[in-house]
Order: structure tokens, then sequence, then C-alpha cells
């Protein structure tokens, strides 16, 4: 599997706008043009969006434990291959028969590239910005190239998978309410929802609240996880699973 992205700099803050990954039919890899080429048809090549919290993503030859910018990256709007972080992983080893030759897009609720936002006054930032969204009023973070215009959201793919986790604050009323504009408008389009949930919330209610978890975590659900994770996918959309 691959993976590549288009990393933007706007004010000194960086931002992952765009990010797909490639699972192999065989062992071959793809380079950025041929990764462009299969742009060009999104219908056929992109076979759905997962949607996960925020990005922490580098490019291949950099890392994530300074600023881009500090390394000499160049942000040049152009897509780079990307280093693989844990999640990278996980659906390097989970994604695979059903779809191979395919793009996964991913999406993120924030697409700030930076480590360890939650709980962080970064959330609190975002609460902020998100009340003043639809206001001329200026915004900490770029509203286009942080948030989604839910209205104009663009789902490449047949599916949508939400993994964006579950620990945002309830008292984050803007956060709450853009992740649910989100969902609604996804399946005002039409796509294939999945997710994992547990007993916290049954499938209607999860769906209703944004209450998704993340399939990577640690302590002893990481494997449980990971292996429903494996599950929903064996299949072309994948499935909604339970946490027992």
């Amino acid at each position: 599997m691959q993976t590549f992205g288009k990393l933007t700099q706007h004010l000194e803050i960086e931002y992952l706008t765009q990010h797909y990954i490639y699972i192999p039919q065989n062992d071959e890899k793809i380079d950025i043009d041929q990764l462009k080429n299969l742009l060009k048809n999104k219908r056929k090549t992109v076979a759905g969006t997962l949607f996960l919290y925020n990005p922490a993503m580098s490019p291949i030859g950099y890392n994530t434990q300074t600023k881009l910018a500090y390394q000499g990256y160049e942000f040049n709007n152009e897509y780079c291959e990307l280093n693989f972080d844990d999640m990278c992983d996980l659906f390097s080893n989970a994604i695979k028969t059903e779809y191979k030759g395919k793009l996964l897009e991913i999406k993120y609720l924030f697409n700030l590239n930076r480590p360890n936002i939650e709980p962080t006054p970064v959330l609190e930032e975002f609460e902020n910005d998100l009340d003043r969204y639809s206001s001329n009023q200026l915004t900490r973070y770029d509203k286009e190239l942080n948030y989604h215009d839910y209205l104009n959201i663009r789902l490449s793919g047949k599916f949508v998978f939400f993994a964006w986790g579950h620990k945002y604050d309830r008292h984050h009323k803007n956060i709450i309410a853009y992740a649910r504009n989100i969902i609604e408008q996804t399946q005002k389009l039409g796509k294939d929802v999945a997710f994992l949930y547990d007993n916290t919330h049954d499938e209607k209610d999860s769906l209703e609240v944004g209450y998704f978890l993340s399939p990577v975590t640690v302590g002893k659900f990481r494997a449980a996880r990971a292996n429903a994770f494996k599950k929903a996918f064996k299949t072309n959309p994948p499935t909604i699973q339970k946490m027992v």
C-alpha cells in the first residue's frame, strides 16, 4: 500500500488538504503521474472515503516531530508520497482483496496537520472558529483549508467509513453540530455508511450523535478494534461492526 497527499501552509499553519491511499493489485507501486491519471476517473478508481479526525502526516524524507517548514519542505501544492502512520499500518494489513487496484480517499474532520490535538486548547479554537464559520468574521484556522463546507462536500466512491473517534467534549456544541451536518449530508448524497460502535450507543444513535470508534487505539481494546475494522473491510462496501 502507498499513501499520497497534498500539504499546504497558510500563515505558518500546516494542513493536509488531500489524501489518498492506493491498494496494490500485487506488489506494484505507482508514482505521482500514475496517481494523477487514476484521479482523472474517480468514479471508477476511488472505491470510497474514510473519515478520520485529523492528520499527522509527513512526506517521505521528513517527519512529524517539528513543522515541515522548519525541515525545509517546500509547499508547492503538488502531490507527494507520505510516510505511514499507525492508521496507515492498519489499513495496509486490513484492506486488501476487495479493493485491489483501487484508491481510497481519506478525509478529516479537521485538516490541521498536527499530532495530539485532542484534548487541547486547539479544540476551543475550532469551537470558536465554527461559531464564526458562516459569517464574515476572521477565523484562527483557514475556513477552506481546515474545515468542510458540508453542503458542498465532495465524497468520492460509493461509501463513507466514519472513524473520527468519539472523544471530543460534549460542551463543544459547534464541533458536534459540524460533525452531524457532515453525517447528514453524507446520507443525503446516498452513500453507504459504515463505522465501528459499542454498547455506549446503538447503531442508530451512533449516527445521530456522531459517535464512531477509531480503529486505532491503545490498551486492551487495540486488537479487538483492529480485528473489527478488518472484518468491516472484508466486503466492498464495508459493513457496520459492533464491538462486543
